[in-house]
């Protein structure tokens, strides 16, 4: 035998631990499945934040090993047990992922037989069946079947890819781009202001449109403020409406911001990260009819269908625009170009290597039907509705009636201490670490929210959520 053969059968000798027999991998599933079992059997009664931080040097990686016993009680205590519990039905703090089960089992599949879904030549089975879930979004969301779309890692690359499609579509570059508008509330998610930075339009003019009382634009601001504009030589080019924004859970006037947009030639973009998928209930629908009339529209999946961190979308109904940043071709990848294929994933994101991200999604709607889906958004408001007037029992001062499940509230204390006796709740709260909540500014006034929408949150969940700050505002007020 050649030295070479030698050096090979010795390498391989040593890589076969990466491919486990049949034994090996049985041994690991029930490992790992002990430990989801007792994780979610216990998910209940354990604490929805902890503010420790994980132990020095416990993820360092070496040349030493570690048994998967050792491994799941590292990942347990030092990344499970720190932090927000995302998982858990008390995370009411930020607009959580939601983590059903059935994801992790399209996840675990997926894995395995490690799909490529970035083209159809690779994968054609997982792109169709990505495609066919956009084509179900553009059905929800009165999309034209010509429109186009991607599931994402998330919002922020979604509204990425359909910033870059407006900036494309009015070709905003060069010296253009200093005497271009971008009208927007401030209330905007924080990932459409990286987005800008990202594409080059950092230099932009960006205007803030004044605001009602609900934290909702004012279209007779907007339109206002894109006449000045234009009177004065710049370059109205995009407007950005929100379904559902981070601080207040409010849904802009969908239609009338369409209405001017048309009026004026402006891009109309819909960021409904959060409250997309409300449109499914009977109770916001109406409301939210309006996202049809975008021009590019972002949902994610992984909040409003309570999937596992990791999916967002977006729908565009200018094709050529998002082509025109990413559809690009080399010539290692000359065997997959075919006129016949469906559209490619990688054509139209910033993405060339694509987890199958869209199994998560498609099991579950097919294992469960939508109408659980449905009943839990649902489920939502009411719940929203409940904490608000439990809230109002313990003397708490509410934000206005909120268009979804984010609302916010604080406790009068009638003097200038005000905002510093809630921030003393709001650290109360955390230190109990039951359940979580967050706080924000609003005017300058320091407010507690409750973002309401993970599917594991119930009516028990609320009621432990009340005796928390009820037992936390005790302390303060004997502290003030």
């Amino acid at each position: 035998m050649s030295d070479l053969k030698e050096a090979i059968i010795a390498l391989q000798a040593q890589s076969k631990v990466l491919e486990p027999d049949e034994l090996t991998r049985n041994e690991y599933v029930t490992k790992v499945h002990a430990y989801a079992n007792q994780f979610l059997n216990t998910l209940s009664n354990a604490p929805t934040y902890s503010s420790a931080k994980p132990l020095e040097d416990v993820f360092l990686v070496n040349e030493n090993k570690k048994s998967l016993k050792e491994i799941l009680e590292i990942y347990a205590s030092e990344v499970a047990k720190k932090g927000i519990n995302a998982a858990s039905g008390g995370h009411l703090g930020y607009i959580p992922g939601g983590g059903i089960y059935t994801a992790s089992l399209a996840d675990y599949i997926a894995d395995i037989t490690n799909e490529y879904a970035g083209m159809y030549y690779a994968s054609p089975g997982a792109v169709a069946m990505e495609n066919e879930l956009l084509n179900w979004l553009k059905s929800i969301f009165g999309f034209p079947e010509s429109a186009i779309g991607n599931l994402t890692s998330g919002g922020s690359i979604a509204n990425l890819i359909a910033l870059t499609a407006a900036r494309d579509r009015h070709e905003v570059k060069l010296e253009r781009i200093a005497k271009s508008v971008i009208y927007v509330s401030n209330q905007v998610h924080h990932c459409i202001n990286k987005a800008l930075r990202i594409i080059g339009l950092a230099d932009v003019i960006v205007r803030h449109v004044d605001l009602d009382a609900a934290s909702r634009i004012k279209p007779d601001d907007l339109e206002e403020k894109i006449k000045s504009d234009m009177s004065n030589g710049l370059y109205p080019f995009l407007v950005i409406a929100s379904a559902g924004t981070t601080d207040t859970g409010a849904i802009d006037p969908l239609e009338q911001i369409a209405k001017i947009a048309k009026a004026y030639n402006l891009w109309y973009h819909i960021d409904a990260a959060y409250g997309g998928f409300f449109i499914l209930t009977k109770e916001k629908s109406a409301q939210l009819h309006g996202m049809a009339l975008a021009d590019s529209l972002v949902v994610d999946p992984h909040k409003g269908l309570f999937l596992p961190y990791g999916i967002g979308a977006v729908l565009v109904k200018d094709k050529q625009a998002v082509y025109h940043s990413n559809h690009y071709r080399a010539n290692y990848m000359q065997d997959t170009l075919n006129d016949d294929a469906p559209v490619n994933p990688a054509d139209v994101s910033p993405e060339l290597t694509k987890h199958f991200r869209g199994f998560r999604m498609w099991l579950p709607l097919q294992l469960h039907g939508i109408d659980p889906f449905i009943a839990c958004l649902r489920e939502k408001l009411v719940l929203t509705t409940y904490f608000r007037e439990e809230l109002l029992k313990l003397g708490f001062k509410l934000g206005p009636e909120p268009d979804l499940t984010v609302s916010y509230f604080w406790f009068p204390t009638g003097n200038e201490k005000e905002n510093a006796f809630n921030e003393q709740l709001m650290k109360e709260i955390h230190n109990d670490g039951e359940v979580f909540l967050s706080s924000t500014r609003i005017s300058g006034k320091f407010v507690i929210r409750i973002a309401v929408l993970s599917f594991r949150t119930k009516l028990e969940t609320i009621d432990r959520a009340v005796k928390v700050i009820d037992k936390a505002l005790s302390k303060v007020k004997a502290e003030f």
